[in-house]
């Protein structure tokens, strides 16, 4: 572009044309031409102080300058709106522009025009972020994923690619997962961790139903069980805008590289398993973070060796372990919380209360309002019960406690016919549940008459071979106790006298027949 401010000084200066175009490195008809434009609108030296370069270019030069055109049917501020929907397209929107102006613009001039009127509105400007070392780790899947063959069926299983890639070294970690449901999503992430060695201080993913259950700028509502994850290696989770892929450019890079890396080198090589495929994954990773940077000093590995680890957070002791949350269960009558065909107990005082409940692989761990009320192994078949004697009202655990071995204790203290129709009765049952109702029946038999009075009924269901609750009882209230023991006795044989009765000699000198 000649400079025409620089023109217009030189010549006020008094410089020939020849000189002026020598100077501003351009012909001398070029000068001529300036110098006879600035005549014809009236601009001379100095030009007024609100004209820059452009505005004089545009006032010496009009046929130059790319003004804005206006097309009937187009309305640009209603394309811009429209091409920020998702799957919305230029190509479509012109379709759709054509369908009701078939005589309008081509697509190209669509497009152009467009693009003029875009720039009017100003260049959008790009923040780049200072990364600080340790600080943030970007992670999201990618679009296009793996696969492998089932060896069975011969089916070709797609599995999602999950990138992750730490914001200051762009280290890079990636593996094929079955699904991306949550589980899959978190164990993944502490497969990351695990292979870094270290932790972040927040990670960044996207706005993914896995991630974020409701989508906000400014606090977004959280999975509960992602804020475990946060939780057990002391991080936090920042989700990008949603439709900014810029707040996350660092991963956006990485998973371009590992389609092009990873997916391009195994595009012709047959996997029969998830893990053959990590292996090689695995691989590849490893090739890309040893190499060194084109426009950078070093590799992946040695600046997170270097600044990465040193300011990022040791791993936990214990390795985190998904585990999925049921809310709001309430306690049933028998103290027992319900939970994926499981029982689990907790203090009987909070029956009929609701109780949120954390099922983990191995442990099971019920809260109230956010406090821990009771931690149970995880069952082992279906609808196994766990239980905590401490639950127990004090009536259960006392009912529970009279094993056979304490209730015969308690008959020896009544006296050995006790003891005696107990083990009498326990050899007739067939089941020490059923046993142990007998037992307990026949003791009760002690409060609502006396000890004495058991002792002696025992003694006469002895004698009449009679072992059952029943029948003490019923020799209890028939008075039995209070006979004394000889009565009870079969009465020996003894001669009877009676007119009717006819003695030996009745029979002395008769004939036997």
């Amino acid at each position: 572009m000649i400079k025409i401010r620089e023109v217009l000084r030189l010549q006020a200066e008094g410089l020939k044309q020849r000189a002026i175009a020598a100077s501003v490195n351009c012909s001398r008809s070029t000068v001529q031409e300036c110098l006879q434009r600035a005549r014809n609108v009236g601009i001379g030296w100095p030009p007024p102080e609100e004209m820059d370069e452009l505005a004089l270019q545009s006032r010496l030069y009009p046929s130059k300058a790319k003004e804005v055109q206006a097309v009937p049917g187009l309305d640009f501020a209603r394309i811009l709106q429209e091409l920020s929907r998702p799957h919305v397209t230029r190509r479509q929107l012109w379709r759709e522009y054509r369908a009701h102006n078939p005589n309008g613009l081509k697509y190209t001039a669509f497009c152009v025009n467009f693009r003029r009127w875009r720039k009017t509105l100003g260049a959008e400007a790009t923040l780049t972020l200072e990364h600080v070392p340790g600080d943030k780790l970007l992670v999201d899947y990618s679009g296009d994923p793996a696969q492998f063959v089932d060896r069975d069926s011969g089916e070709i299983i797609a599995a999602p690619l999950f990138v992750a890639v730490w914001a200051f070294s762009s280290k890079l970690y990636s593996e094929a997962t079955k699904t991306q449901d949550k589980k899959d999503w978190l164990e993944v992430h502490a497969n990351a961790l695990e292979a870094f060695g270290c932790a972040p201080a927040a990670v960044v993913p996207d706005n993914c139903k896995t991630a974020v259950i409701k989508a906000c700028r400014y606090d977004p509502l959280k999975n509960r069980e992602y804020c475990d994850f946060a939780e057990r290696y002391t991080l936090a989770i920042l989700p990008t805008r949603v439709r900014k892929p810029r707040d996350k450019a660092g991963v956006e890079g990485g998973v371009l590289i590992a389609q092009r890396r990873i997916l391009g080198a195994l595009r012709d090589q047959v996997f029969f398993s998830l893990a053959d495929l990590n292996v090689a994954i695995k691989s590849i990773v490893a090739d890309i973070n040893a190499e060194l940077f084109q426009k950078r000093e070093g590799s992946r590995n040695s600046l997170f060796e270097q600044y990465e680890r040193p300011a990022a957070q040791p791993l936990p002791k214990r390795r985190y372990e998904y585990a999925q949350w049921h809310d709001g269960l309430r306690v049933h009558p028998d103290y027992h919380v319900q939970v994926q065909k499981g029982y689990y107990s907790v203090p009987y005082i909070l029956i009929g209360q609701a109780m949120d409940v954390r099922l983990g692989a191995r442990l099971v761990e019920i809260f109230q309002h956010g406090v821990p009320i009771a931690v149970h192994i995880r069952v082992e078949r279906p609808w196994q019960r766990r239980t905590l004697p401490a639950h127990r009202p004090p009536e259960h655990q006392a009912y529970l406690a009279l094993g056979i071995d304490k209730l015969m204790e308690q008959a020896a203290g009544i006296g050995p016919n006790t003891v005696a129709v107990l083990t009498k009765q326990a050899l007739s049952k067939r089941h020490l549940d059923e046993t142990i109702r007998g037992t307990l029946g026949i003791l009760r038999l002690a409060q609502d008459f006396s000890r004495q009075a058991l002792e002696a009924a025992c003694g006469a269901a002895l004698r009449l071979e009679i072992y059952n609750y029943h029948a003490v009882r019923d020799l209890l209230r028939q008075g039995v106790h209070t006979v004394p023991a000889r009565h009870l006795n079969p009465p020996a044989t003894v001669g009877l006298k009676h007119e009717n009765v006819r003695g030996a000699a009745y029979y002395a000198g008769k004939k036997i027949h």
